[in-house]
């Protein structure tokens, strides 16, 4: 079985071959430096969900191809599965539950965190809508200058090609989101 880091490698190969970039002028692209985006590539280093994003952006493609393995007919992720990625700078996590389907936009991941530093998210691809329900805990969730204080149950969507964040309130909050690329 391949592992994330290794599956996000060959990901990132893939996609950076398909468009005809070189290792440094992607690197540059997605804010990187030359040696981290080799060693990503190498399938060494374990890279954060900022570098991940990043790289998504540059290569002009959703998070999830980046990181979604091949997905079966039919899908279990069960509670503690399913491919996670955190955060550099905050206390987040979050774990792919579907990638998007060929044709379709929309992918879907089970959030969580807890007080502390917010997770600013730099913009998705243009078009991008972010969809989030607050299922336990409470959260802030939206642009950076006016984030919505969100309860379980709560919904909230806002466009995730801008700055965004989100903020666990409480400990042991959980959210899903949905990216919603057009």
């Amino acid at each position: 079985m391949t592992s994330p880091v290794e599956a996000i490698a060959h990901a990132v190969r893939r996609e950076r071959m398909r468009i005809g970039v070189s290792l440094s002028e992607l690197a540059r692209q997605a804010g990187l430096s030359k040696a981290t985006l080799s060693q990503l590539e190498a399938g060494s280093g374990n890279p954060g969900v900022e570098t991940v994003w990043a790289l998504s952006v540059a290569l002009g493609v959703p998070f999830s191809h980046l990181v979604a393995p091949p997905t079966p007919t039919v899908r279990i992720v069960r509670a503690g599965e399913g491919f996670t990625t955190r955060a550099e700078d905050a206390d987040y996590t979050a774990t792919l539950l579907a990638a998007c389907a060929p044709r379709t936009r929309a992918d879907i991941y089970r959030i969580t965190a807890r007080p502390g530093r917010a997770r600013l998210s730099e913009p998705h691809l243009p078009g991008t809508l972010e969809h989030v329900i607050v299922t336990d805990g409470r959260a802030e969730a939206g642009p950076p200058d006016g984030p919505i204080a969100l309860g379980p149950g709560d919904y909230v969507s806002y466009p995730g090609d801008l700055p965004h964040v989100f903020r666990a309130l409480t400990p042991d909050t959980r959210a899903i989101f949905v990216l919603e690329q057009s």
